[in-house]
């Protein structure tokens, strides 16, 4: 393939359903993620008598446990079953998890947000494994370092957008936040009508027998993926770059109110922007 050609993909049906799906999800999760944090960081709203920057670090940690608890398990899914079966699943998922979160924004029940969270953060852990599994039995070998790209500059143009509609949604409704609770449930609703357009692509192990001790799976894949040392640098580096973004982006909110004096939501917005951006950038560089 051309190394100028990775965004023919986006031409393509074996990519193009899957890449709009996966795109929505992130956007839904961000459109969501900066409401709450917008809303309890620059409205005063209080959560479980947590304030704007305790709750902003509780936050990112209850999204990112259920990755630590369950992404053994979702990997195994991702290999026992069809995978565009699995997308559309976890896409009714995510409407049904967005009808709660926009009943938990009209009701002003903050705590219920919060296991919201949890929950997509849940739905999060399910649909990566499917996603990266899914690229390498769609796409040839030469197109796959391009196609990642596109994914993952996808997904932090989905940020982006999805930080701005958060802070904008939020600030329009003040104390009526029914706009948000709409953009949530028809982001859900979208996500799932393009998964129906992404082309069957068949279990690698339909065989497998599904553990349900989540610790034990979790150590024998590290254990496998210690075998290759390639492979092991590879998710060590993954898991620091995400490790040390997450924690640092977590801190923006309560940084810009407390030690920027900055009062507009949209001054957090833009450093979380500039964040996305660059990783969007650097995505799309990998190929060359």
């Amino acid at each position: 393939m051309p190394e100028s050609n990775q965004f023919s993909l986006l031409g393509q049906r074996r990519f193009a359903p899957f890449f709009l799906t996966q795109f929505l999800g992130a956007l839904n999760d961000n459109v969501f993620r900066n409401s709450l944090v917008i809303l309890v960081t620059f409205q005063g709203v209080l959560v479980a008598g947590m304030d704007h920057s305790t709750l902003a670090n509780v936050a990112g940690a209850l999204f990112i446990l259920p990755f630590f608890l369950f992404s053994a398990t979702a990997g195994q899914l991702a290999d026992k079953y069809e995978k565009s079966m699995l997308m559309r699943r976890i896409k009714l998922l995510e409407i049904a998890l967005m009808t709660i979160a926009a009943y938990a924004f009209l009701s002003q029940t903050y705590t219920l947000l919060l296991v919201v969270l949890f929950l997509m953060g849940l739905q999060s852990t399910l649909f990566g494994p499917v996603k990266f599994a899914y690229l390498p039995q769609q796409l040839a070998t030469e197109e796959l370092v391009g196609g990642n790209a596109l994914v993952e500059a996808g997904t932090y143009i989905a940020i982006i957008i999805g930080l701005i509609i958060g802070e904008r949604i939020v600030s329009l409704g003040n104390s009526d936040q029914s706009i948000t609770a709409i953009c949530l449930v028809a982001i859900a609703c979208a996500g799932y009508l393009s998964s129906r357009g992404v082309p069957a692509t068949p279990a690698v192990d339909p065989g497998l027998r599904v553990s349900l001790n989540a610790w034990t799976e979790t150590w024998r894949i590290v254990g496998y993926a210690r075998e290759e040392r390639s492979v092991w640098l590879s998710v060590l580096g993954i898991s620091w770059f995400w490790f040390f973004g997450s924690a640092m982006t977590l801190q923006v909110p309560a940084y810009t109110l407390d030690t920027l004096n900055g009062q507009d939501a949209m001054i957090t917005t833009s450093l979380l922007v500039a964040f996305a951006v660059g990783v969007g950038i650097g995505s799309l560089l990998c190929e060359k």
